[in-house]
């Protein structure tokens, strides 16, 4: 019994971590999509604007990013920090609340040119838009700190470490950018740089899981044959004793 339900459990991880993957490639595929269609430079939220041709693809992209990253938070629900700073909450719950911002963030967007929301340009729904998806990529650059000292994923430790420092310093810089003003170009490629860096990871994160799960499960299958076989060769050796 324990171990169908655990074979249950893992393919059911395997099926979430596969599915948000293919949700958050799409979503990936959505924004470089909307990006490439203007022709100037701007921040990857004023894709979303109203105003703009891209608004729906890039709210769409949202709302896969936010589903895709929840299936995969669910999946890697196991996962956990070794650190006790960090494993105060799981990955997952880090990833969650992106997910739940960035779905917020897919129906309150900016307006058009996506102003800053202070000063003579402070409007309510501007603010709450940036802080949405300010809070959202903290949590989702926590999530990759968490999963750099995860427990038992070299490969995800590894990859998470190089790609949070990545993430955090490109995200960094184009929001100083930003904030004030200079070298706009700049600061506008280094966001969507960020933003394509911090969706690959969690396509990697899903794939990570994805292929603990497969191999999990081929272990509990190659187990289950094996002790099928020492059923076979024990009752085989009591036929030969009762024979003799």
């Amino acid at each position: 019994m324990n171990q169908l339900r655990a074979r249950r459990a893992i393919k059911g991880n395997v099926v979430a971590a596969a599915a948000g993957c293919f949700l958050v490639t799409a979503a990936l595929g959505l924004i470089w999509a909307a990006r490439l269609s203007v022709n100037r430079e701007l921040y990857v939220s004023e894709l979303g604007a109203a105003t703009m041709p891209t608004a729906r693809t890039f709210e769409l992209a949202l709302i896969f990013v936010g589903l895709g990253g929840s299936l995969v938070a669910w999946a890697g629900r196991s996962v956990r920090s070794r650190l006790r700073i960090l494993a105060l909450w799981t990955p997952a719950v880090s990833l969650w609340i992106a997910s739940g911002l960035f779905l917020f963030a897919s129906q309150v967007t900016c307006t058009d040119r996506c102003p800053l929301p202070y000063g003579d340009t402070f409007t309510l729904q501007n603010f709450l838009h940036t802080l949405a998806a300010v809070i959202a990529f903290a949590a989702a650059c926590l999530a990759m700190l968490q999963s750099s000292f995860a427990q038992d994923h070299r490969v995800l430790r590894v990859f998470s470490a190089s790609m949070g420092i990545l993430v955090a310093a490109i995200a960094g810089a184009g929001g100083i950018l930003s904030l004030l003003h200079v070298q706009v170009v700049l600061g506008s490629r280094l966001e969507f740089v960020a933003t394509t860096l911090a969706i690959a990871w969690l396509v990697v994160f899903g794939v990570v899981l994805t292929a603990r799960g497969i191999r999990d499960l081929g272990e509990i299958k190659r187990g289950e044959a094996k002790r099928g076989r020492a059923v076979e060769d024990s009752a085989c050796h009591e036929v030969e004793q009762a024979v003799r």
